[in-house]
């Protein structure tokens, strides 16, 4: 899944938001009561979050590695 097919109000989460939300969802999938339809839009959503996470951590390594890389000479 590409970046753009994440919605906004995923993007605009910080990593801590996104785990958070993450395990809100996961609380709700193991309640019996949910139809299917709500667990297949929960679990999409959950893959969009993971998604997000990763590529913040992949974005945020590669900004640790051009600012902490030294100086060739």
């Amino acid at each position: 899944m590409k970046l753009d097919k994440i919605p906004l109000d995923i993007r605009s989460k910080s990593i801590k938001e996104a785990q958070n939300e993450i395990k809100e969802l996961l609380e709700e999938l193991e309640k019996k009561e949910t139809k299917l339809e709500e667990s297949i839009e929960k679990y999409n959503r959950m893959v969009q979050l993971n998604l997000h996470i990763h590529n913040e951590f992949k974005r945020k390594s590669k900004n640790i590695s051009i600012s902490g890389a030294p100086d060739k000479k």
